[in-house]
């Protein structure tokens, strides 16, 4: 006989009804060094056999085994062998949590085929109609604010819709020859920044109703800027980027002298660090902020073959700019800005407009032009990473020139050579058809020409 101590484990049996023990075990448990539990099972299991491998395991030890293993302390048999922990543990059964391991992995596979699956609205929510909207690729005459207004210009005008109320309001009209082309709400919504065709640059105070101050520096159109806190970024024709402290008298911080052609795409990182430009030569430039005095940029990605207007920090990675390219090129591409490499490149063969990131599930939406195939005048939508395709939305009869998105990232607005605005419930759950055209809320609720 062997010698057994105290603390040993006490081998246990998983039944149908699983029963706790809170006394230790009193049957009689082998040394586990002396015992090839492989073939211990096997002799247990199988009672057809009564050959014996091993010359140590003996025929008393094997009824010693039967006599000792094979009944539980209440006389019921054990359906499996098992080697359990302490006797005094309070843990559940091994088979009780394989079972929950099993009903969470059909949960997480339920789970991930629904949102694979989910569904893109057929049609808009709302329609508003948008007369006199200039077809310029180039140009970048709408932004949804966080106050919830959003700012269109127009031809000469820019109009302010606040889609709480839905009330329309026409903030100024340019001076005859000029035009707006180019707006952006600043983070505080306390100023809308509008860059013009004559190459000024200038603030409105949205509540007052008035201009705060202009923004000198360039000599061509303004048509594209971004915010950075109390820093204005704007990219003119005349192939410049400058920076602009709003706060102070001599606006102009830097100046950057790099592009060849017209910048026509800004945008900062949401940390704002980083600042991506785009320009009419098809290149990007990724700048940093500390270093922007010194004109030195940090990368030049050069995968484009047209110009490059719409650019997208990614919500959830924030080292991953999307781009997308003009006619000739129409891809969609995907940057590390930290080793400006590109990380995927999807062809759409269409022109690419604009690009707006999901941030509730992981996806981005694209708004197409000009094509020579199927996907004109269309918004997509594109699954991150794998840049599957989701599902196209095929409503705007003209090429699709703008994309912004609500403060709470759920609805996006969709501006389209159409001449209407067309807002899509597209970023949450699907919504019901409730597609209309709204003569009540639409822009020309000012009269300046008959509703159509």
């Amino acid at each position: 006989m062997w010698n057994l101590d105290s603390d040993w484990y006490s081998p246990r049996s998983l039944l149908s009804s699983p029963t706790q023990y809170d006394f230790p075990g009193d049957r009689f448990i082998p040394n586990r060094s002396l015992m090839d539990l492989d073939q211990a099972h096997s002799l247990l299991t199988n009672r057809t056999t009564k050959k014996v491998r091993n010359e140590n395991f003996n025929e008393f030890y094997r009824q010693k085994i039967d006599e000792n293993l094979t009944l539980d302390s209440e006389g019921r048999p054990f359906r499996i062998l098992v080697f359990r922990g302490s006797p005094k543990s309070s843990r559940k059964s091994i088979r009780h949590i394989d079972e929950m391991r099993e009903e969470e992995m059909v949960a997480l596979q339920n789970s991930t085929k629904k949102n694979q699956f989910r569904r893109l609205p057929k049609t808009e929510d709302r329609i508003l109609d948008a007369p006199n909207i200039r077809n310029d690729y180039y140009l970048n005459i709408m932004d949804w604010g966080k106050n919830n207004i959003l700012a269109v210009a127009l031809d000469s005008d820019l109009y302010l819709w606040n889609a709480d109320n839905r009330n329309v309001l026409k903030l100024f009209q340019a001076t005859e020859g000029d035009y707006p082309c180019s707006v952006a709400w600043s983070e505080d919504t306390k100023f809308v920044a509008v860059g013009f065709m004559q190459s000024k640059l200038q603030l409105w105070d949205a509540e007052a109703s008035k201009p705060v101050r202009n923004l000198e520096g360039h000599d061509r159109r303004v048509a594209a800027i971004a915010w950075n806190g109390h820093i204005l970024t704007s990219g003119s024709q005349d192939k410049s980027i400058i920076n602009h402290d709003v706060r102070v008298r001599n606006n102009v911080v830097s100046r950057l002298n790099t592009h060849r052609e017209e910048v026509c795409g800004l945008k900062w990182s949401s940390r704002g660090n980083i600042l991506a430009s785009g320009g009419n030569e098809n290149l990007i430039y990724i700048w940093d902020s500390s270093k922007m005095s010194s004109s030195n940029f940090l990368h030049r990605l050069k995968e484009h073959r047209a110009a490059v207007k719409p650019l997208a920090w990614c919500p959830y990675q924030s080292d991953v700019l999307a781009s997308g390219g003009g006619t000739q090129d129409g891809c969609i591409k995907l940057w590390n800005v930290q080793k400006g490499t590109c990380i995927c490149s999807i062809d759409t063969k269409a022109q690419v407009c604009g690009l707006e990131w999901n941030r509730h599930h992981k996806e981005i939406l694209s708004g197409h032009g000009f094509s020579t195939g199927e996907n004109r005048n269309q918004l997509s939508m594109w699954k991150y990473p794998s840049m599957t395709k989701v599902g196209d939305l095929n409503r705007h009869s003209s090429r699709v020139l703008h994309l912004s998105q609500s403060p709470d990232g759920l609805t996006v607005v969709s501006a389209g050579a159409d001449e209407t605005l067309r807002l899509w419930n597209v970023f949450g759950p699907p919504a019901a058809d409730a597609s209309e055209f709204s003569h009540l809320d639409n822009l020309l609720s000012l009269k300046i020409s008959p509703i159509r």
